[in-house]
């Protein structure tokens, strides 16, 4: 007779650190601890994708994707961190139209809490006050002054910030208007984001930290309609 697989697994929830409004993200699924296999080596290192419109209950927020890794395991709780950041395809198509300049830069640069991330940014020209000609084309020199200056305030904003401030930059995007500020003198600018981050290292995981950074385990955030169960064993499948 066969065995349902499902009776030899857990359920566990993913926890979310406290800079976004929710504090469960989901559930994951792992076999139990069984005889030399222990659950939470199959659980740490998971890396989970989830909308920052969900995490943060916010739907014009929903073009950020932000992935999360299982760092720890308390009880029946994944304590993630973050990985990664990166907008969705539709956004970022529909930012580019034609008549302007398209203007990208990157830069690897390090938090002062010691995490090393590699920033993409992308910006557009926009019209001038007043102006009547239809296309806002950047020469190639002014295109090598504004990427520099992008360069220069991702650095700056990065390196004076621990990588908690980082993510609570990231989702108002106040990086990208000062950019916007920092080039105006050069060629105006719209649409000026983050578009990606990359966790390239990170330091030592530190357990009480880790902890602190996810506030209270018993906080559940907000509660979802109707109650999770867990499904039941069958005898056959």
């Amino acid at each position: 007779m066969a065995v349902d697989p499902f009776s030899r697994k857990e359920w566990y929830d993913l926890r979310v650190p406290t800079v976004f409004e929710t504090r469960i993200a989901g559930k994951t699924l792992v076999n139990r601890s069984q005889g030399t296999k222990n659950a939470v080596d199959y659980l740490k290192s998971r890396v989970f994708e989830v909308s920052l419109g969900d995490l943060n209950k916010d739907e014009e927020q929903a073009f950020r994707k932000f992935k999360l890794q299982v760092s720890d395991v308390a009880g029946r709780n994944c304590l993630t961190t973050f990985h990664s950041m990166d907008i969705t395809t539709d956004k970022l198509r529909s930012m580019i139209k034609k008549w302007q300049t398209l203007i990208e830069a990157s830069v690897e640069v390090k938090t002062s809490d010691g995490y090393l991330l590699r920033l993409f940014a992308i910006g557009f020209t926009k019209r001038h006050a007043g102006q009547v000609k239809s296309t806002t084309y950047a020469q190639s020199s002014q295109v090598r002054m504004i990427r520099k200056k992008m360069v220069e305030v991702m650095t700056n904003e990065v390196q004076s910030s621990t990588m908690r401030e980082v993510l609570q930059k990231f989702i108002p995007e106040s990086i990208g208007r000062e950019i916007e500020k920092a080039c105006h003198s050069i060629f105006p600018l719209q649409n000026v984001l983050v578009r990606k981050c990359k966790l390239i290292k990170a330091p030592k995981v530190d357990a009480q930290k880790l902890l602190e950074s996810h506030g209270s385990l018993e906080d559940t955030g907000s509660k979802i309609k109707g109650e999770f169960k867990e499904p039941e064993v069958q005898a056959e499948v």
